[in-house]
């Protein structure tokens, strides 16, 4: 029995009145996940506890089967993982954005989405400034980045810059006992980039230029079982996302990176797929994520959500289905990790639909894949991590 986990980052949203009170989800043509809910098992799954903030990191954690109660420390120890950098016991990571700030505003929480080349000279020219014994930067994929810093700062309270677009700065700065050397970091990076060369460059081009930092999501190495253990099988991750990788190095799966594959509208779907599928020659267990629908939500682009998710419907759905008939059996489970709605244009706590095809036939009556056919799934799970336990309860 082979074993896939499709994730479209994001894809679950709110009636807009936009779409005549339906969702991207609703109106998008999606026929394969159509397919995986009709002849499937569906439900809900709420993959965030109520008293977690709904990010990425803990909805994926639990989409894993690992409960984010018991695992989660933050993301930056997460994406710290996926660049194999080993964090000491005293060590904690810092998710380091590059950001647009005009006035006391902060514009855009990925500069522009700068490209990894710009982005990587950028934050390099940052910890040649600010960087000390006991105090790194780490580039890593377009605005993504990394610090990280020794000490004991588990009473600092960070704002996810994704959240507060059109914010204040100084009022969504880090809090805290602790808390002043990151906001002197914070500051101090203005300085050091707004008459950077490249951002010079970029606002003559009138991009946004990646003219401050900003530090969230932190936290110490978490300690976790093993995919294997828990579950008795090997396999692989596929995503563009270091938070995802992250998970994946610290569940012992496989972490592929897949040339094409930009975490943004422009990634490769089908060389996810292929991937995918060459690994499970060898494996029984696939994870691939796509992030482009959480970025739609987060720019609040109606048509970009729903081409996002026409494209991992056709492209990646798809395409896995076809090449997953060489198998005798499979399951395939698709869900998105979270909402991201259009309105909010950031993360919410809310359940998201899921579906769950099986070779073995197994189906009850809903016929498409979306948030209110969900509701009348047979399964409905106020726990997420149990999920996955609920996807892999056949195997043979």
């Amino acid at each position: 029995m082979k074993y896939v986990v499709l994730v479209p980052d994001g894809a679950a949203d709110y009636p807009l009145k936009e779409l005549g009170d339906k969702t991207p989800l609703q109106v998008a043509r999606k026929p394969n996940m159509d397919f995986l809910a009709r002849c499937g098992i569906t439900g809900t799954v709420k993959t965030v506890p109520d008293d977690m903030d709904p990010g990425s990191d803990v909805a994926n954690l639990s989409l894993f089967g690992y409960d984010p109660r018991r695992h989660y420390t933050g993301r930056g120890p997460l994406e710290a993982a996926s660049r194999g950098i080993r964090l000491g016991q005293n060590e904690v990571a810092f998710r380091c954005n590059l950001v647009t700030v005009d006035g006391d505003s902060l514009k855009d929480y990925s500069a522009g989405h700068i490209s990894s080349e710009e982005a990587k000279e950028l934050i390099k020219y940052v910890g040649k400034k600010l960087g000390r014994s006991g105090l790194a930067f780490y580039p890593g994929v377009s605005y993504r980045h990394l610090m990280v810093i020794e000490g004991d700062f588990s009473a600092v309270q960070c704002v996810p810059p994704h959240d507060i677009v059109g914010g204040p700065v100084r009022g969504n700065l880090p809090r805290g006992e602790g808390a002043a050397i990151f906001r002197e970091l914070m500051l101090a990076s203005r300085d050091i980039l707004e008459e950077h060369p490249i951002n010079l460059e970029r606002g003559d081009l009138g991009r946004n230029p990646a003219n401050m930092i900003w530090l969230w999501g932190q936290g110490k190495a978490p300690t976790m079982p093993s995919f294997a253990e828990k579950y008795g099988l090997k396999g692989c991750v596929i995503s563009a996302v270091d938070l995802i990788k992250g998970i994946g190095v610290y569940a012992g799966l496989k972490v592929i990176d897949v040339p094409g594959a930009t975490g943004y509208f422009d990634t490769d779907y089908g060389a996810k797929a292929d991937y995918a599928l060459k690994a499970l020659e060898e494996g029984d267990f696939a994870f691939v994520h796509v992030e482009a629908p959480d970025e739609a939500g987060h720019a609040g682009d109606i048509e970009a959500k729903i081409e996002a998710i026409e494209r991992f419907d056709e492209r990646l759905v798809g395409r896995v289905m076809e090449g997953l008939d060489v198998y005798g059996g499979y399951k395939i489970l698709v869900a998105p990790d979270h909402p991201t709605p259009i309105t909010v244009r950031t993360h919410v706590i809310d359940a998201v639909p899921f579906a769950i095809y099986s070779t073995s036939g197994q189906a009850d009556d809903v016929k498409t894949f979306d948030e209110v056919s969900a509701k009348a799934g047979s399964i409905h799970l106020a726990e997420g991590y149990k999920l996955m336990d609920v996807f892999l309860c056949d195997q043979s």
